[in-house]
């Protein structure tokens, strides 16, 4: 179970998840041994997926794509088939027109094009919409 001090450990990854566990610990009021217990059991827990960086919105290009499913098509193997491709950053299993948010990158408009490409090809896939991420704040 997730209780308010994991929320505040998490929150300070999101941030800089460069963050020593005695740094965090100083902030939350743990030892770095409470701390590094805490972290652990949450990514053997599958509360943390995954450690990664964000790169500069100088670098490369970013998209969001909205994809719509064929209704006889389970969302969940759509989604897990586009999370497979490379470009992928994140998938949203999302309410409304689309089904899925996709958020892609790339080092070009081209990158973004073959992911968009791939993501047409899978079955199930009725159509899609892109945006490109001009700016990120």
């Amino acid at each position: 179970m997730v209780d308010e001090i994991d929320e505040r450990i998490m929150r300070l990854l999101e941030e800089n998840s460069r963050m020593t566990y005695v740094e965090i610990g100083r902030t939350v009021g743990l030892s770095e041994g409470a701390v590094r217990n805490r972290v652990q059991a949450l990514v053997s827990g599958g509360v943390i997926k995954r450690f990664t960086i964000e790169k500069s919105s100088t670098h490369g290009v970013r998209a969001l794509t909205m994809i719509a499913v064929n209704p006889g098509t389970p969302t969940y193997e759509v989604s897990k088939m586009v999370n497979q491709l490379a470009g992928v950053e994140k998938i949203y299993e999302v309410t409304g027109e689309y089904d899925i948010v996709m958020v892609s990158s790339g080092s070009s408009i081209e990158g973004i094009n073959k992911v968009i490409e791939d993501v047409r090809k899978i079955e199930g896939v009725e159509k899609t919409n892109t945006i490109i991420v001009l700016r990120t704040l």
